[in-house]
């Protein structure tokens, strides 16, 4: 019989995803499910975008540059303008997502057995890139008692070997929301620049922060524009996660010309979504201005309904719409599954995601939750409410 490759076997599960078929048999029975496990907004997609699907003249769906349209990419680097990132049309490579981009970036960066110094927990599908791409990830562990800031940087440095290749961040982050200050940028900073290291950041949630806190980038004023490469994508800026478009910018010619190499053997990005998401950068601003206070309402209601909860620890965040929380359960993978499978109350129960899978260190985690409050505020409240039925009835089974 024919085998399955070892990087087939070893590329891991969705902690996000894995549980589907036990929320749908959930469904099936007649038991509504919160979905607190993924970060699907229920935003309204701008209606600009809608409508440039709608409303075009095209003819012929075809193949558009490897690198996007040029006049999309101009609207992108016009975008990046107004965030105080100056760069440039060239400087930028359309992706199907902001994972895709990822993929062209530890693959123009990275050979077989390289290594990237990631602070954990990270967004789990890093782990899947880094397998696909052959890369061994080397975790730098945040902790939820400082609210996962960043490691120190000492920390770092023990871990550099001639493997490594770079270091990479999400800021603000997934799964924690934790937003990176400008020291803390400047800490990294010093050391990619001082080892010839990259810094890839992915920073599709710049637009989620909270408390009057600036987003900080990586092509700000750090002198990174030969370590620096940004990962972005319109999935959450614009809740247009099913759109599929993200991209790569650096100001390195030489990651550029590499990554579209990458781009050019996939052929090219989605051409009606390159469509959608060039009208999107047309959304006028008082439209983050209202989702950037709904998702600090729904962040503040979640926080102050879970700490009602006796035994939790939780990472309030600052950015995103995510937020890790430590349960008082032996296990939650087994509790996330036991939620969907064996509990309801008043029959309705909740769907999370374990947060063992943000980490690559193992152990880490197995009592911990990731919630994305993507949902109404007095969905949350009701969700607290079952969680917290939940943790009652599980431990005392």
């Amino acid at each position: 019989m024919p085998s399955i490759s070892l990087k087939g076997k070893n590329m891991p599960e969705s902690p996000i995803r894995k549980l589907v078929p036990y929320a749908e048999n959930a469904k099936k029975k007649g038991i509504k499910v919160y979905h607190l496990n993924i970060g699907q907004p229920d935003i309204k997609t701008p209606e600009v975008a809608l409508e440039a699907i709608k409303n075009n003249s095209v003819k012929v769906l075809a193949y558009s540059r490897s690198e996007g349209s040029e006049g999309y990419r101009t609207k992108i680097a016009n975008y990046y303008k107004k965030q105080n990132i100056n760069v440039t049309a060239n400087e930028i490579i359309v992706t199907t997502g902001g994972s895709e981009a990822l993929l062209f970036a530890m693959g123009s960066i990275t050979d077989p057995g390289d290594e990237i110094i990631i602070p954990e927990p990270f967004y789990a599908n890093y782990n899947g890139f880094a397998t696909s791409s052959g890369v061994k990830v080397v975790p730098v562990i945040s902790k939820i008692e400082n609210n996962f800031a960043l490691p120190p940087i000492e920390e770092f440095e023990k871990l550099i070997t001639p493997k490594t290749k770079g270091i990479l961040i999400c800021n603000p982050g997934n799964p924690t929301g934790y937003l990176y200050s400008k020291e803390e940028i400047e800490k990294l900073a010093i050391i990619v620049k001082k080892h010839d290291l990259f810094l890839i950041a992915d920073e599709v949630y710049r637009e989620f922060v909270y408390d009057n806190i600036p987003h900080q980038s990586v092509l700000h004023n750090f002198g990174l524009e030969n370590n620096a490469i940004i990962i972005d994508s319109v999935s959450k800026r614009y809740s247009m996660c099913g759109a599929r478009i993200g991209c790569l910018v650096s100001k390195n010619k030489e990651v550029i010309s590499t990554a579209l190499k990458f781009a050019q053997a996939r052929l090219s990005p989605p051409t009606f979504a390159q469509i959608a998401s060039e009208a999107a950068l047309e959304t006028p601003e008082s439209y983050f201005k209202e989702v950037n206070d709904e998702y600090k309402s729904r962040r503040d209601t979640l926080i102050r309904e879970l700490s009602k909860i006796e035994g939790v620890k939780i990472g309030t965040p600052k950015g995103a719409f995510y937020c890790v929380v430590q349960l008082p359960v032996d296990n939650t993978d087994k509790f996330a599954q036991w939620l969907l499978e064996d509990f309801n109350l008043n029959n309705e129960t909740v769907m999370v995601a374990p947060a063992a899978g943000f980490y690559s260190s193992p152990g880490f985690g197995t009592k911990q939750v990731r919630i994305a409050y993507v949902l109404k505020n007095e969905d949350l409240i009701k969700s607290v409410e079952i969680l917290k039925k939940g943790i009652e009835t599980y431990n005392s089974l």
